[in-house]
């Protein structure tokens, strides 16, 4: 009985296949470039979240302080205690995952990392930073925009963290501070 329901069929995966109109090398350009983002984004994005749930817990704080002069004890003594947590790790970031985190800060605050600095730094503060920042060819003024093909792939490569978060190591960086 030919063709009944008791027949088999082989099965076999085959490898996975990339279709593009790109040539050879451009899409070898492309994919490296693409874990270059990719391993950016892995690297940094705890951070961002961690600046995130940070500056929603010293906002709320402040809210509770009017004195100008305790509101500035009280941002020493968080960027004091931020210094002594991150100082070692950030400054192991090279200059392009710099930019990739501005640029996740913003994507998680809402507010550009140079108005960040000027609020609770001051202008001038902000300004040297800036300066600092451009002789590195970045800028602290860099804003969000999903429109832009590279915050687009930033954000699809978020997602794959955020999908994926439950039992990872990147989980345990971005605990919200107790308030």
């Amino acid at each position: 009985m030919r063709g009944g329901w008791n027949e088999w069929m082989s099965y076999k995966e085959l490898e996975m296949v990339w279709v593009s109109k790109m040539n050879d090398k451009q899409l070898a350009k492309y994919i490296e470039e693409w874990t270059r983002l990719r391993n950016a984004v892995y690297v940094t994005y705890p951070y961002a979240r961690t600046a995130g749930y940070l500056m929603n817990d010293i906002n709320y704080k402040l809210q509770g302080i009017h004195s100008k002069k305790e509101r500035k004890k009280y941002i020493k003594s968080r960027e004091k205690e931020l210094k002594d947590q991150f100082a070692d790790p950030l400054s192991n970031l090279s200059v392009y995952q710099g930019k990739i985190l501005m640029k996740l800060i913003n994507r998680q605050t809402g507010n550009n990392c140079y108005e960040i600095v000027k609020e609770y730094r001051g202008g001038v503060t902000a300004r040297f930073y800036q300066t600092v920042a451009f002789f590195f060819g970045s800028s602290l003024k860099q804003e969000w925009d999903i429109k832009d093909k590279v915050d687009r792939q930033i954000e699809n490569i978020v997602q794959e963290i955020d999908a994926s978060w439950y039992n990872t190591p990147y989980r345990q960086a971005t605990k919200a501070p107790a308030p």
